[in-house]
């Protein structure tokens, strides 16, 4: 029988083993945490360091290819290893909930929200279906979603990815949990929306009296978030303790690389060179979308881009930051030439895109080049990484022979071995795939580069070296840079000038000391605002005590 002070998840000595064959033998070794009520746990750690396989055996989730080989995982007084496949499934959703990453991939999109929400409580209670009903649209309105009447009816495609997210944390509070986990619920969100996400976490957590364990690997939200902090490395627990002291006072060599590698909230750069050539000229850009009406939709009119204008010196960076529909994407891929803008013009150098032939458009676009968020999604899975980096050359005419020795040199300048030509993506981790993608865009020697949200999915560690490594390549070899992005941090380390988007507008340019030092415009100053990890800021590691050594 549990008391009230015992805590609602307590795992003890967990290991769970790989199968053979692999880099090591166990994905988790030796694990062991505790969660009590009114409490959140933040698991941090890099990709592969046993976050989420913690968090899929405490929910009975774990692949086939793993086991559990020793080990308990206590919730509620249980050893939950010990239940039937048919007692755990109990515990999940009523007992237990999870929220993960991807909400769209979370939700089915044949059914409705209120559908959905609503089979929790077919599962796990016997509600009549109008109490079903009443309870669904009152947890919408809990997680704070605007006209919560529509939204039952609305399916997943018809609204934002916050809104998605809430519906997601609202179907695992469907049933009063005592425990719910988070597995990197606000990795792909922006700082506005993330920053409500999190505020519900902390609503949550004193309303229902629940256990929190929350995985991530941003350590703003980790400062924003936990009461007790656990870092995980290659499976095995290096450092845990109350956040105050991990944050601030870290004692793990790999705890300290991690914090050492969160980019910095705000360095004064000063003004930026303007002692260059211009790179890329944007002169009125603006874009309007209009969808016809139909029987079952009136006509819409969305201005996507209202005129804007703006330059950007060769070698220089531009980050241009806003929240999801501020038409960001809408104005790169007008700048890439892939959709046509009603009105204004786009230049490089002394050319102009929209007065070009279509041999001239075609080498234009030679002449600017896109990193895209997901590596894995924009490399070709079935082709060797060397048919992939010669395709672009190839198709400008250059000679295969030529080609491959340009992938062979670039694959140096992104710090790959050159016997990565002949493998497949899939045989590499994020960071290396986006490594390639960078490599990929570079190969037909493009002006311009374009990295949409390029580094929002890698962890901090990757993350740093991705940074550095575009740094590198824009002084080595003159590249003018547009680095989109929703993470501000990442904006003022690799910026030399910032560029706000609201609503399609452009709403503040300046340089990273004008606009984070004293920005004029509300927006701004509200995005500034919802910075996770307020008040804190990475310690200077070189300050700290030196580490004890064997």
């Amino acid at each position: 029988m549990m008391m009230p002070d015992d805590p609602i998840l307590s795992i003890r000595n967990l290991t769970i083993s790989l199968p053979v064959g692999g880099d090591r033998p166990y994905a988790v070794s030796n694990l062991s945490l505790e969660i009590k009520k009114n409490q959140i746990l933040c698991i941090v750690g890099e990709s592969g360091s046993g976050k989420s396989i913690t968090s899929f055996a405490t929910m009975g989730l774990l692949p086939k290819a793993l086991s559990v080989s020793s080990g308990e995982i206590h919730f509620e007084g249980r050893d939950v290893l010990k239940l039937s496949a048919n007692e755990h499934a109990a515990l999940r959703g009523a007992r237990m909930g999870m929220i993960f990453q991807e909400p769209m991939s979370a939700l089915n999109p044949c059914y409705t929200v209120g559908e959905q929400i609503e089979e929790v409580f077919r599962a796990h209670s016997d509600m009549s279906r109008s109490e079903q009903r009443e309870r669904t649209v009152a947890l919408l309105r809990e997680v704070h979603l605007p006209d919560p009447v529509r939204i039952y009816h609305a399916y997943p495609h018809q609204l934002s990815g916050g809104q998605r997210q809430r519906i997601v944390i609202a179907m695992a509070l469907a049933m009063e949990p005592r425990l719910l986990i988070a597995d990197e619920p606000t990795t792909a969100l922006d700082v506005t929306t993330q920053s409500q996400i999190l505020d519900m976490f902390k609503e949550l957590k004193e309303s229902r009296q629940a256990g929190i364990l929350f995985v991530t690997h941003d350590f703003d939200v980790v400062a924003e978030l936990a009461d007790q902090v656990l870092v995980m490395q290659k499976g095995v627990v290096v450092e845990q303790g109350p956040a105050d002291e991990v944050l601030n006072r870290p004692r793990h060599p790999y705890t300290r690389m991690l914090i050492d590698a969160v980019p910095r909230r705000h360095v004064a750069k000063g003004t930026p060179s303007t002692d260059h050539e211009i790179g890329l000229r944007v002169a009125g850009i603006e874009k309007t979308f209009r969808t016809p009406r139909t029987l079952f939709k009136p006509a819409r009119t969305v201005q996507a881009v209202k005129p804007i204008d703006f330059t950007v010196l060769e070698g220089q960076t531009l980050g241009i930051v806003g929240e999801s529909g501020s038409g960001k994407t809408t104005l790169v891929r007008c700048l890439m030439g892939l959709t046509e803008p009603d009105e204004g013009s786009v230049w490089i150098g002394n050319t102009r895109l929209d007065t070009t032939t279509a041999a001239g458009r075609r080498a234009f676009r030679k002449n600017i080049q896109i990193v895209f968020q997901d590596p894995y999604g924009s490399l070709n899975p079935r082709r060797r990484i060397g048919d992939l980096l010669v395709e672009g050359p190839l198709n400008f005419g250059v000679p295969r022979q030529v080609a491959m020795e340009k992938a062979k040199e670039l694959l140096k300048i992104v710090r790959l071995e050159e016997d990565a030509l002949e493998r497949f993506p899939s045989q590499f981790s994020g960071g290396q795939r986006q490594r390639i993608s960078i490599a990929r865009a570079l190969m037909v020697e493009p002006k311009i580069l374009i990295a949409d949200e390029a580094v929002s999915a890698l962890d901090v560690s990757v993350q740093k070296d991705v940074l550095k490594l575009l740094d590198d390549i824009k002084k080595r070899v003159g590249l003018t840079m547009i680095f989109i992005t929703h993470d501000l941090r990442v904006a003022a380390e690799i910026s030399d000038h910032i560029l706000v988007m609201q609503k399609g507008d452009a709403v503040e340019y300046g340089s990273v000391d004008e606009v984070f030092g004293n920005p004029k415009n509300d927006y701004t100053r509200k995005l500034l605002a919802a910075m996770p990890g307020r008040g804190w800021e990475a310690p200077d590691m070189a300050a700290l005590p030196p580490l004890e050594t064997a």
